[in-house]
This record gives structure tokens, sequence and C-alpha cells, in this order.
């Protein structure tokens, strides 16, 4: 096992990797911003590096800084987190080639899987189902565009291929629009990926949004651990994830986990990872994979048991998994609700200092946050502050629970999204489970003309 690693991010996931190696008694760096000096994970870190000024560019996203900082302190293995450079291929096989050990998959998977095209050219040969549509990254042509996207009947979805994030991607309805979104979706993705490349596929109606979590080792061990639904969002960024996903057949999540787990053994992959799915009328539709630790995790530890961070870093360490499909069982219901700073309704960031922070507490509840009496939430980097994670026997048991730590929870001194939380666990539709991913967005739109 590592003697030191670097942890290479910032807010909740810092400090909750930071738990995880100080339960196996490894030493912590952190590298932070300028403008995260008093961050609890700096102060609780063994050791901890300013690698620059607030803004990304110059900090979490500056490689030769991280890979100096990494050197100064003699750590042995790097670990990104979630978002900044954690998809980064180009930075994890800088981490190897700078003699440390990259807390994720190789750089080489990354970069398969990062490409939406090759990545699902990859599941499709692994048998796992995708989305209909075009194979290849679309052509110059707009004739063959436009055949392209007869072939596959309207609506159709236009992707960048190096997207993620919920940008680089607009729906088509009709033939006229076509020429006008492909070549805008082109030139966002040039800007925001590097990578021009777009495809089309078949835009589904009314689809839910689930996720299989995986694990892997570098002995071509691969387990599924179980499903998440994370349908509740809003302009493709979740709100509200559970564990297991309600209202999808035991038989048929075991036969596409199963899939997951045995296109992992193929592709040689290695650490955690996420395959994403639509879920439309009893099928499932692979869209992408996410090769990182995702913010919703807490979920599916709470259903298996098992830490998934923990699990990462023996991963990365050589070791074996240690357990077979057969062992992981999946127990109870778990709801994560992400705490973020913003107007609960506006959506618009709300930076500042907490003037009053009380986190619930009792059986089956779970806080993961950075935050603290005092805080200052700066307005350099996304508005999550955190995340309240309960666990119960039934999934009607976890909405009560939820419910009652949601009412415990008090945040003053900034606006957080608490409010829809609220609203939302009193909803109909999410009680009753199985909304699709543009259930939030209408509920939204509705509350804003007043309806």
């Amino acid at each position: 096992m590592f003697g030191k690693v670097l942890i290479a991010n910032r807010g909740e996931i810092a400090l909750r990797i930071q738990r995880a190696c100080r339960e196996l008694g490894i030493k912590t760096v952190a590298v932070h911003s300028e403008v995260d000096r008093e961050a609890k994970y700096v102060k609780l870190a063994d050791e901890s590096v300013c690698i620059g000024p607030a803004a990304p560019a110059e900090s979490y996203l500056n490689v030769p800084a991280i890979i100096s900082a990494a050197e100064v302190t003699d750590a042995e293995a790097i670990h990104p987190g979630y978002g900044f450079l954690s998809e980064n291929a180009d930075f994890a096989e800088r981490v190897e080639k700078s003699g440390f050990v990259f807390i994720g998959p190789r750089p080489d998977t990354i970069r398969m899987m990062g490409d939406k095209v090759s990545a699902k050219k990859a599941m499709k040969k692994a048998g796992v189902p995708t989305v209909p549509g075009h194979d290849a990254a679309l052509p110059e042509s707009s004739d063959e565009i436009v055949k392209i996207a007869r072939s596959i009947g309207y609506p159709v979805i236009v992707k960048a291929a190096g997207g993620g994030g919920g940008r680089g991607m607009r729906v088509v309805h009709t033939e006229a629009a076509l020429p006008n979104v492909v070549a805008t979706t082109r030139t966002e993705a040039q800007a925001a990926f590097g990578n021009p490349a777009i495809y089309m596929e078949k835009f589904l109606e009314t689809p839910r949004h689930i996720e299989i979590q995986v694990l892997a080792d570098k002995h071509k061990n691969a387990l599924w651990l179980g499903d998440r639904d994370c349908s509740m969002q809003r302009r493709h960024q979740k709100i509200i994830e559970e564990a297991p996903a309600p209202h999808v057949n035991a038989r048929l999540r075991a036969k596409i986990g199963e899939r997951c787990a045995e296109a992992c053994r193929r592709i040689g992959y290695e650490g955690a990872g996420t395959f994403e799915f639509l879920y439309e009328d009893g099928e499932f539709y692979f869209i992408e994979m996410n090769t990182r630790i995702q913010v919703e995790h807490p979920v599916t530890e709470m259903v298996t048991g098992l830490d998934l961070v923990q699990l990462q870093l023996r991963i990365a360490a050589g070791e074996k998994l240690g357990l077979k499909q057969r062992d992981v069982v999946l127990r109870g219901h778990a709801i994560e609700c992400r705490l973020n700073a913003e107007d609960p309704f506006r959506f618009t960031p709300s930076p500042g200092r907490i003037t009053t922070f009380h986190m619930p507490g009792g059986p089956g509840v779970r806080v993961d946050s950075h935050a603290y009496v005092s805080y200052f939430i700066p307005p350099n980097y996304d508005s999550l502050m955190g995340k309240i994670i309960v666990y119960g026997d039934t999934r009607s048991q976890a909405i009560a629970r939820m419910q009652v730590a949601l009412s415990e929870t008090v945040i003053e001194g900034i606006k957080t999204n608490l409010p829809l939380h609220q609203e939302l666990m009193r909803d109909a539709a999410f009680r009753a489970g199985g909304t699709s991913i543009h259930y939030l967005e209408d509920k939204l739109a509705a509350h804003a003309r007043g309806d």
C-alpha cells in the first residue's frame, strides 16, 4: 500500500479521499489554490502545497504545479477525484511518466472511453446495448448528414464526441434545423473540448438516467455493484441520486450489470468506473462511461457496505479485489441530495461566508461536506458544498429519513438548494419513483410560470 498520496482536487471529494487514506494509514498531501487555503481538508492533511491562484487553469488544472507538488512531498500516487483532471488522459500519462501511480484507469483506456464514438464501438463489441444512431463521427458533407438523420428518424440528438458535463449536445426535431445545429455543435465541441468531432443518435423522448457502478483490478477481475437512478436533473446536472433504481426488473439489472463487468474485462479496465445508460420502455441504452469516482458514489456504498475510494486505492496499489460477484449483496435503499450554494429555483450561484451550519444526524444518515461555520464559499468553482445521504430498509423509509434530515439542516449566510430538495421529497411523482430526466425541468418551468 502507498505511504503517501497526493489529492489533486478540492471540496468534499478531497475530504472524502483524505478520510479513506487516513483509515488505511496513508499520509495525504493536499494541493490547493490561494482561495482554498483555509479549507478543512487542507488543515487536516499531513502536508499541503499551494499550487496557484484561485483560477482553476492556474491551480487545479495546472499539471506542472501538481507534479511538482508530488515531487517535493515525495508522494507515491495521485488521486484525481472527480472533475478537473480526473478524466484527462494526458494528465494520467504525465503522472505515470513522472514516476507516480495514477489512481484510476490507464491513459489509453481513459482516452478510448472519453471519446464517445470509440466508447460506443467498444461497448457494442462487448454486447452492451447502445442508443440507435450513427456508429462514427459525422462527415463534413451536409447531404450525408441529412441522410444519416433520416435513417435514424427524428428527433435526433447531436453530441460532441469528446463532450461531458451536459455540454456539447443539441436536440434536432426537424430537417430544416439540422445544418445550423451541426455547425454550432462542432464549434462548441472544438472550443470546449479541443475536439470538433460530433456524432448523432436517436433522441429518446422520456428516458430515465440509470447507471451501473463497476470495479476492476489489474488482474482481469471485474464486478458490478448495482445501479443508481440519477434522473432528477436539470441541464444534465444531477440533483438527487438513489440506489437501487426503482421499478427496474432485478433480472434485467443483473443482465446489464454483468455485461458491464464483462466489458471491463475485455478492455482491460482498472479502477472504479460508471456505465451511464438511458432507460426507456424496459430497455437500457449505453451513452457513456465515466472513468473515475462519481459524486453519487455514496449511495452505492450504503447499499453494498463497500468503501469505493479505499477499493480504488487498493486496486491502484496492485491488490486483487478479493471479492466475487456473489459476495456483492444489495441491501435496502439509499438516497443522496446534493447541497449546492445557489438560488434554489433560479440556480444562480451564491458564494459567500456561511454564518450558520448545522448538519443532520440519526440512524442511516451520512453527510459528506467540507463546509463549516465561517467557511467562505468561493465564487471560482462548482457550487457543490456537500451531500446528505440516507439509508433505509425500504425506499419509503429512506424518503422519510431524508425528509427528517433536510428538516434538521440549517445553512445561513448564503442561499442553498435546500428548499428544492424539501419540495422534491414531498413530490408525488418522485415518491412514486421512475421519473424521466425531463421531469425536474418541466416542474421548474411550471414553477416559473406560477402554475
